[in-house]
């Protein structure tokens, strides 16, 4: 069963906020979910099913529902794949929708890693997790995971430090148009090179900013898109999948974005020469440039000097990518940078980007979802979206 044309994104929010020391977890994700509503022309009372990851305090989905006083749920989902989950969720709610089983999904993130919440690390903070008698012995790091996976892409195919940081170059070249971004300033590609290293070959501006915050998206029934004033975005294609380490025989140069991107473009019957925009997914700027490889934007290894082109820089770029500022310089809130993806994609499709940013005829939009760590196990989704007559 193809879920494309079955559901549309009608609601959208990022918190404006980067630092909010003064509330809880809970009041952040109530906060996003009103302001995601809203912004649909819908209230709670219209939900009938609640989609949340692990960034949800408590008893996940059955704790949120009675904080936000949900009272007509006959569907949840808590599924859990880190910065990517929530384009997961996007897929399973147009599914679920589909099937007959809800017809307004509401989904919300939140966290405050900036001011006392969880810090960056995952599953390498929990004594339980299955790998770390193996691996948190050699003392492994985020960042140092990431550097490795950078350090063998250079290794096999040549790719420089300049062309990595082109990507942050780009990033931040459409954040200074962003009032509410965490690193408002334009860098240029010597600037990143200057800053501190990291875990060589990464520097410090490679790396994504840590921020408090967070963000909602409402995914309806078709009927119920046809009901309403606000401009819905049609859910074309989804597509999903897990990297592992396959018992130590791990290939560092791609993501599983290799499986899950080819799944939604068949689903969405699209190519990636036909996408306008694409939010993909940069905890780290390699983690940019292995996606682009691996959804087929360019072949394995040519990355570096497909960015080298400044393709990326909107509105012109062959492909205009992240006009929020991304993880890099907007938001990422806590520590998981895929909501604000399919938020941004949605607004290029409206057409309420930046003006500046805004890229002409935006009619299907890419969002790519990393979670985890691409130097051990990830999950991956892609989301591709589209206006109603895509």
């Amino acid at each position: 069963m193809s879920i494309r044309g079955r559901a549309f994104v009608a609601g959208a929010f990022e918190h404006p906020l980067r630092e909010i020391p003064d509330a809880s977890v809970a009041q952040i994700h109530a906060e996003v979910a009103l302001g995601a509503l809203s912004d649909a022309g819908l209230g709670l009372e219209d939900v009938d099913a609640y989609f949340c990851a692990a960034d949800a305090p408590g008893f996940g989905p059955v704790s949120m529902a009675d904080y936000l006083g949900l009272r007509n749920l006959r569907y949840l989902d808590s599924t859990e794949t880190g910065g990517s989950s929530y384009l997961v969720h996007v897929g399973h709610a147009a599914a679920a929708i589909s099937a007959g089983k809800c017809s307004v999904a509401l989904i919300t993130l939140a966290g405050k890693p900036r001011t006392g919440g969880s810090p960056p690390g995952g599953s390498m903070g929990d004594p339980q997790a299955p790998e770390v008698p193996f691996e948190n012995v050699f003392g492994p790091t985020t960042v140092g995971l990431y550097a490795l996976a950078a350090r063998r892409h250079m290794h096999e195919f040549g790719t420089t430090s300049a062309q990595l940081a082109e990507i942050k170059a780009a990033a931040s070249s459409h954040a200074v148009h962003n009032p509410n971004a965490f690193l408002p300033v334009e860098v240029s590609v010597e600037e990143v090179l200057d800053s501190p290293l990291v875990a060589d070959p990464l520097h410090r501006l490679d790396c994504c900013v840590v921020t408090d915050g967070g963000g909602a998206l409402v995914v309806v029934a078709p009927e119920v898109a046809r009901s309403l004033e606000r401009t819905c975005v049609k859910v074309l294609g989804h597509g999903e999948a897990p990297k592992h380490t396959a018992n130590g025989r791990l290939d560092l140069t791609y993501t599983a974005a290799r499986w899950s991107g080819p799944r939604a473009f068949e689903e969405a019957g699209v190519k990636p020469s036909d996408i306008d925009y694409a939010s993909i997914y940069d905890s780290f700027t390699i983690t940019v440039l292995e996606a682009i490889e691996d959804l087929g934007f360019c072949a394995k290894g040519d990355g570096g000097a497909f960015v080298a082109e400044g393709v990326l820089r909107a509105p012109d770029g062959k492909l205009p990518f992240n006009t929020d500022g991304g993880g890099l310089c907007n938001n990422h809130p806590a520590n998981r940078g895929g909501m604000t993806k399919v938020i941004e994609a949605v607004r290029q499709l409206r057409g309420e980007a930046h003006p500046r940013l805004q890229v002409p005829d935006c009619s299907v939009a890419l969002a790519q979802g990393t979670g985890g760590n691409i130097g051990t196990r990830m999950g991956s989704a892609t989301l591709i979206l589209g206006l109603e007559d895509a």
